[in-house]
């Protein structure tokens, strides 16, 4: 048994609305795009770069549940980009809600986080250091599991 790729499946009360906000604020590329007779999305792949995203209204129909916009959806995905204050300034302008403004982090990265309008959370990061998993561990263990985990 061999797992050969995995992808993230969101599903929006608005999938059109959520589709424009992904275009506008992450600068996705639509992909293949199935609409449903009803005018909702059955399915759209969203392009990442490399990664695919995928997404669609809800059915609740057929059991497919989007989450409550207003309340933070149970996972979060992190976006690695060129410039995270960059990034994270376009999702604010096109709607999104800075919950983390981007900070810089033992781990060798800058990042924040954002919630769209449909109630995922993204966390926006770029690289500002390489820094080895043991130097990783030891400002882990240096700045308490409190602080480290805000990611």
């Amino acid at each position: 048994m061999t797992v050969r790729e995995a992808f993230a499946y969101l599903r929006a009360h608005d999938a059109a609305a959520a589709l424009a906000f992904y275009k506008t604020a992450f600068g996705a590329e639509e992909g293949l795009r199935l609409d449903d007779p009803s005018g909702r999305i059955g399915h759209v792949e969203l392009h990442f770069g490399k990664t695919l995203v995928m997404l669609s209204d809800a059915f609740p129909e057929h059991g497919i549940h989007a989450p409550d916009p207003d309340t933070q959806a149970p996972v979060t995905i992190h976006l690695h980009v060129g410039d995270a204050d960059a990034m994270l300034a376009a999702a604010a302008a096109a709607g999104g809600r800075i919950t983390r403004p981007a900070t810089d982090y033992f781990y060798g990265e800058r990042s924040g986080a954002v919630r769209d309008p449909f109630g995922v959370e993204w966390i926006i990061g770029h690289e500002i250091e390489k820094v080895d998993p043991d130097e990783m561990q030891r400002r882990y263990d240096e700045t308490g599991t409190d602080k480290a985990n805000q990611d």
